[in-house]
């Protein structure tokens, strides 16, 4: 079983930045393709961005693409997510996961470990 605690989150303004931090513990990441996600009341779990264990292939969402970059540290158990450029519309609660198998898939349902989620908002 693995635990993952997602970090990072806070305030900021419109065009500034931002790194999420998500911990991993129990069991090591390297292996498993990993993703972010978000969500804003009343609406679904989002994909934002993933990261394949094989070959560190990364995918992102076209709303965020350009702008965030998510990588790995395999030697701290540890997934990023950095913001650049945010937006008002970028707010939510962030999240991160691994997912259940190889490839990065949008779909949340994919994914088998969550994290509690840590809030990011963006004042215009």
């Amino acid at each position: 079983q693995v635990q993952l605690v997602e970090s990072g989150g806070g305030l900021v303004q419109a065009g500034g930045s931002l790194r999420l931090s998500c911990a991993a513990s129990g069991r090591t990441i390297s292996s498993y393709t990993m993703g972010w996600f978000r969500q804003t009341p009343g609406k679904e779990r989002e994909f934002v961005a993933g990261i394949s264990w094989v070959g560190g292939w990364t995918y992102y969402a076209d709303s965020v693409k350009g702008r965030f970059t998510i990588s790995r540290d395999n030697a701290k158990n540890t997934l990023y997510l950095q913001m650049n450029s945010l937006k008002p519309e970028d707010t939510a609660v962030y999240y991160c996961a691994r997912a259940i198998g190889s490839t990065v898939v949008p779909g949340h349902e994919s994914y088998d470990y969550w994290g509690q989620g840590t809030q990011v908002t963006v004042s215009s």
